[in-house]
């Protein structure tokens, strides 16, 4: 359950306002700004200010709008509400954080942190991190995967970017009628594989048979026990102005393979999934660097969501060069292709850090050194202004807003 930070303040949202689209709200707000004001348009001045005082007063339209209380407007889910983008993350606050909040919940981040007094050395409080997570990809095998291996490298991955170091997790399935066993078989080897590379033991788990046609084959949910043990407090809301921001690794294999694995499209390209574990990646970087900021694992929205997250939680900008992130040539070609951002695309074996800037240097060469990590890059950097936006540096010079998910163009890729 990912969606950054909700402390937000504004007012309850009006009737009608959807809050999906908060920064195309304000720009037409400040279009009809500006057609009642035709000399500063011409100008360049806005009641006797430079045109730089026109952008603030746009900044500051999508501030006001960002801070609505999020209110789902649909009377029904849709696909959108899975995506992990803006519906998600309005689903999250609007409904289940407004439900169960609690200091352990609130956060939001991949995991819960948790202590539990007396099971530590000496009677201390022990920390352990907690995870849930559901996998409904379709279809159930795909190259580089399975649906087996991604649930396993999914819940471990939600540990390892807490900080924690898996040791347990349980596996519930929820199959129809007619499946067939040897897909079954199939599936749970590819788990045991999964687990024994990751290191971790499936312990317990459930089973559950739908009618045929009420399921889509087999669904699987898992949760994840992990032991903090380093001192470490990672989160997102502690990224800070003038932090590196790097990604492991090239992005949007994932996502685009399922795509292209469904056979919808008439495109070829040999890409496969990028489903591993990130434990021992994580590790590497967290002993070899102190200080990490927040890890996350970039799935569901892609890094463009994880950006979001990172900037909204610590009111800050996040500025990324697009030269800089690494995409691999046959992924970008499909995503062109397909009409999609790389930038939104679901990895799931690709994690985003945010490190203190003066140690960017070496936490790239902690990540490069790690197999998983061989073409990490560092992005961007965290700035100062304008507080809760992601800017990007475009190839040809100009700068643009990457702005959180909308609508849903990759459904059911994990």
């Amino acid at each position: 359950m990912t969606a950054g930070r909700t402390d937000q303040a504004g007012p309850a949202e009006p009737a009608g306002r959807t809050g999906q689209d908060w920064i195309a709200d304000a720009l037409r707000e400040h279009e009809d700004a500006e057609r009642h004001e035709p000399t500063a348009r011409h100008t360049g001045h806005d009641h006797g200010g430079p045109a730089t005082d026109r952008e603030q007063q746009v900044l500051d339209r999508i501030d006001r709008a960002r801070r609505w209380r999020p209110r789902v407007r649909e009377e029904r889910i849709t696909m959108s509400h899975g995506a992990g983008g803006k519906a998600t993350q309005t689903l999250i606050e609007a409904i289940f954080l407004d439900a169960f909040r609690n200091p352990l919940l609130e956060p939001l981040e991949d995991s819960a942190r948790l202590e539990l007094k007396g099971a530590g050395e000496a009677g201390g409080a022990a920390r352990v991190a907690l995870t849930t997570d559901s996998f409904v990809v379709s279809p159930l095998f795909f190259p580089g995967g399975t649906i087996g291996d991604l649930a396993v490298n999914g819940t471990v991955n939600d540990l390892a970017v807490a900080g924690a170091t898996p040791l347990y997790l349980t596996a519930g399935f929820i199959l129809e009628e007619g499946f067939p066993v040897a897909d079954l078989t199939r599936i749970t080897a590819s788990m045991r594989d999964a687990a024994a590379t990751a290191g971790v033991w499936v312990v317990t788990g459930d089973t559950k048979v739908v009618e045929k046609g009420k399921a889509d084959g087999c669904y699987i949910n898992t949760a994840g026990v992990g032991v903090i043990e380093r001192d470490v407090r990672l989160g997102v809301a502690q990224a800070r102005p003038g932090d590196a921001v790097l990604v492991s690794g090239p992005i949007g294999d994932h996502g685009v393979t399922i795509m292209l694995a469904r056979g919808e499209l008439d495109i070829e390209a040999d890409v496969q999934s990028d489903t591993a574990s990130l434990a021992g990646l994580a590790a590497a970087l967290l002993d070899a660097v102190p200080g990490v900021r927040a890890l996350r694992d970039a799935t569901r929205g892609g890094v463009a969501t994880i950006l979001n997250e990172i900037a909204k939680a610590a009111d800050a900008g996040v500025m990324v060069a697009e030269d800089a992130i690494p995409v691999r040539t046959e992924v970008r070609g499909a995503a062109e292709l397909l009409g999609i951002d790389p930038l939104y695309v679901a990895c799931e074996g690709r994690m985003v850090a945010v490190v203190d800037g003066g140690q960017a240097s070496q936490a790239l060469a902690a990540l490069r050194a790690h197999p998983l990590g061989a073409q990490a890059a560092i992005i961007g950097e965290v700035t100062a202004e304008p507080p809760g936006l992601v800017s990007l540096k475009t190839a040809f010079g100009g700068t643009r807003i990457v702005d959180m998910l909308v609508g849903d163009p990759l459904p059911r890729i994990c």
